[in-house]
């Protein structure tokens, strides 16, 4: 709903918006329900969420609306449609120095610098609930998709009661009876392609089937799929993925290869965990688009770009990407593999898995169920006289040593480190 959203809840209680028993019975009741504490506020009758939300625009120094209702349709042309519908953002007027921006989160100040970066000007934002932007921008630059709100709209009653009552999807069930969950997982997918984000999380819960999308790093909530039909919506997706749908007690991986209308295959890596209320679901989105980046489209400055661009020719040395989950790490490797792989030199990677498979590049995958684990892959690859070695993740202190020592010995590594 809102980022930042401790801050938030202490701006309402040092405000006096809600008092700390109300706020501890909030909490207590959005632990019990999976809700945020800002939820609960909601649930519980306490504050709307337009009151939330002007509250804390006014706080961050913004104005509040409360719908769009008139838009400088000049000021449309400054942002493409797609990245208006990533943003859930819309230029609606030109001033002297700017443009105001209606957006729905205040606290999101990655959002806002992305915004300026994209519209190469600075903004004045307009705070509006996500829903009357998202109405705007269907008003404005119409529908290229149907989105996942739309296929749980659309299907009918007799649809989700037939699903429901029937359970878990079988091995020979047909995909006309099953047309509804393959709509809605079809859907899901696309969604979050369309919204660029990283992974897909389905996490069962006591009352809810949790969506999560990960978007420049941070999980964002969506619209809940029926908690009825949980059975038959992660059936689906491990018959997609080649994973056996009578097996519920084990962590599980598989794989998902879907072609899209407008024609790129997504390529989707696949998890599921048993939990106590039923299997969780992650689905990591890899898009071979990424596999054609260059630096250029990565966004650096000039100087920036310049810099990095020398650093990786160099002829030894180590270069690590540092981030967490979905900020990028491995796209920016494979835009620099991209650019330093000649026919000159050999290249060498090890992988925990293999997520994109690069033309002229010789690719290791891990298997710690027969010893081949990264310091092991490593130490085999210099035996292979590499000029240049890229390690999916550095994990332990071996394979640090190992990847340092290869540094000092004439060849140029690359990897990441996870880091906050």
């Amino acid at each position: 709903m809102i980022s930042n959203e401790a801050y938030v809840v202490d701006l309402l209680q040092n405000a006096g918006a809600i008092s700390p028993e109300d706020l501890a019975a909030c909490q207590q009741e959005a632990a019990i329900n999976g809700l945020s504490t800002l939820e609960g506020i909601i649930k519980r009758g306490l504050l709307t969420r337009n009151q939330i939300l002007e509250f804390v625009a006014k706080e961050s120094g913004f104005e509040f609306a409360a719908s769009i209702e008139q838009v400088d349709e000049d000021v449309l042309a400054t942002i493409p449609p797609g990245e208006s519908r990533r943003y859930h953002a819309l230029p609606i007027q030109r001033l002297p120095a700017g443009l105001r921006v209606a957006i729905p989160d205040p606290m999101d100040f990655e959002t806002l610098d992305a915004l300026r970066y994209l519209l190469k000007t600075d903004i004045e934002p307009v705070v509006v609930p996500l829903e009357k932007i998202d109405e705007a921008i269907i008003r404005f630059f119409g529908k290229t998709d149907e989105s996942l709100q739309t296929l749980m709209a659309n299907m009918s009653g007799e649809e989700l009661e037939v699903k429901a009552a029937g359970g878990a999807a079988g091995e020979g069930e047909t995909e006309e009876g099953d047309a509804p969950i393959i709509r809605m997982v079809y859907g899901l997918i696309l969604e979050a392609h369309r919204l660029r984000a990283s992974d897909i999380h389905l996490e069962p819960l006591e009352k809810r089937l949790r969506l999560r999308y990960r978007i420049d790093g941070n999980l964002q909530e969506m619209r809940d799929p029926p908690k009825r039909l949980q059975s038959s919506i992660v059936s689906r997706i491990k018959i997609m993925s080649n994973i056996s749908i009578a097996e519920k007690r084990l962590p599980l991986d598989g794989r998902i290869a879907l072609a899209t209308a407008d024609g790129p295959t997504l390529d989707l890596r696949v998890s599921t965990v048993p939990t106590i209320h039923g299997e969780s679901v992650v689905m990591r989105i890899l898009d071979k688009k990424n596999l054609m980046l260059g630096l250029p489209e990565l966004g650096f400055f000039a100087d920036d770009q310049a810099i990095l661009e020398r650093v990786i020719n160099y002829a030894d040395g180590i270069f690590l990407v540092t981030g967490p989950t979905g900020s990028g790490k491995s796209t920016t490797l494979y835009a620099c593999l991209n650019t330093i792989n000649k026919p000159d030199r050999k290249l060498i990677t090890v992988e925990d898995p293999v997520e994109y498979q690069l033309p002229g590049v010789n690719q290791v995958a891990v298997n710690s169920e027969v010893g081949m684990t990264f310091a092991a892959a490593l130490r085999a690859m210099l035996r292979q006289a590499p000029n240049i070695i890229m390690v999916g993740e550095i994990r332990d202190v071996e394979t640090a040593s190992i990847a340092i020592n290869a540094s000092l010995t004439g060849h140029l590594v690359f990897s990441t480190l996870h880091t906050n």
